[in-house]
């Protein structure tokens, strides 16, 4: 199987992506600068994180972008596209959303975290479940009991 740079010529589809990426980074950017800062005593405010965030999406949208001008998505031995990594994203999307609300953030962010992995080319499910489920428990109890911000309670956060 080869990664992009195939010589096939640009994937559109795939550059498409990686301008729309861009395009959310230039609209994330914009909202940023509108968010009020009156405290003028902290030397990091409350924009400090949407831009890191811009950032990341804009760096993000142009190594997508290339990567699609380049050949785009991995490919077969025959050429075609390999679109089972497409797949997992959106299903652990998919699953993200309708999960979170009833299951909660944890397990939501675990099954997240596994088709992630499985996009990615994993084969060790359990593994990624259990690095997916630490990450999920690290980041709930960061931003729900030391931060005080509620991401949402379920069947583990109950538990907690």
């Amino acid at each position: 199987m080869q990664v992009g740079g195939t010589g096939q010529g640009p994937a559109w589809g795939a550059t498409a992506v990686g301008l729309a990426v861009l395009i959310l980074a230039a609209v994330v950017g914009w909202q940023t600068t509108v968010i009020p800062t009156n405290a003028v005593y902290a030397q990091v405010g409350p924009k400090a994180i949407p831009w890191i965030a811009t950032a990341m999406l804009a760096v993000l949208g142009v190594l997508l972008t290339l990567w699609g001008v380049r050949g785009g998505w991995a490919r077969d031995e025959h050429g075609a596209p390999n679109l089972w990594g497409a797949f997992w994203l959106l299903l652990g999307l998919a699953l993200n959303a309708a999960l979170i609300g009833v299951a909660g953030f944890i397990i939501a962010s675990t099954v997240l975290f596994v088709c992630t992995a499985l996009a990615f080319g994993s084969v060790s499910v359990l593994r990624d479940a259990v690095i997916g489920f630490a990450l999920a428990l690290v980041a709930y109890v960061g931003f729900d009991r030391v931060l005080g911000y509620k991401i949402g309670t379920g069947l583990i956060e109950g538990l907690l």
